[in-house]
């Protein structure tokens, strides 16, 4: 019996506090499987300097949002700063259904209806080795006034809480050694008996 195509890619989402790193270990998980398409997501925000439609994010106006959201075309969303942010849910399924992984980076509020939705979603939490690392590495940054710091902080506590909730909990500690664990996942649930029941011919 040789391997042959996925039937179904795997929905993995991807949460964890402001600072502990999500986005250079994603880097690195894509550097090593190079089949995740990563999602990336519609906002009402206005581009930043630097940043383009398509890559960092989709951007549209509040009108057509809100016709997303009134037509159920979102997976999930959210409203942050008078802005608001959420994943295409027909992207989505075109990509799993022709057998390719979907990584969405987002936070607790957004996990949580992803798993509503979509109940076979992998759920991975990232965290940094304490919480001690994480202030250290927030005010390395400088980029941000103390308060905001402290915010980001309590931010993270409360986040904390919804740990038990997640599928998996991954310590980045070493980027590499992070990544490799979310790649050891994603194999794993590749081997379920759901993903590889297509395969067998009795």
């Amino acid at each position: 019996m040789s391997i042959r195509k996925k039937n179904k890619g795997q929905l993995i989402v991807l949460s964890g506090p402001s600072g502990v790193g999500k986005s250079t270990v994603i880097a690195e998980l894509l550097g090593m499987r190079p089949n995740i398409y990563f999602s990336i997501s519609y906002t009402t925000r206005l581009p930043r300097v630097g940043e383009a439609n398509g890559v960092n994010y989709h951007f549209v106006c509040h009108d057509e949002f809100e016709r997303m959201i009134e037509q159920d075309e979102l997976l999930e969303y959210a409203q942050y700063v008078g802005n608001y942010y959420g994943t295409s849910m027909k992207m989505i399924e075109e990509k799993l259904d022709a057998g390719i992984d979907v990584l969405l980076d987002i936070e607790v509020q957004g996990a949580a209806k992803v798993r509503r939705r979509c109940a076979e979603a992998v759920l991975i939490f990232i965290i940094p080795p304490s919480i001690e690392e994480l202030s250290r590495r927030l005010y390395n940054r400088n980029t941000e006034s103390e308060e905001v710091i402290l915010g980001r902080l309590k931010k993270a506590r409360e986040e904390y809480q919804e740990i038990p909730n997640y599928d998996y909990l991954v310590i980045n500690e070493k980027i590499s050694v992070a990544a490799g664990e979310i790649s050891a996942i994603l194999t794993a649930e590749a081997c379920r008996t759901r993903n590889r029941k297509h395969l067998v011919k009795i």
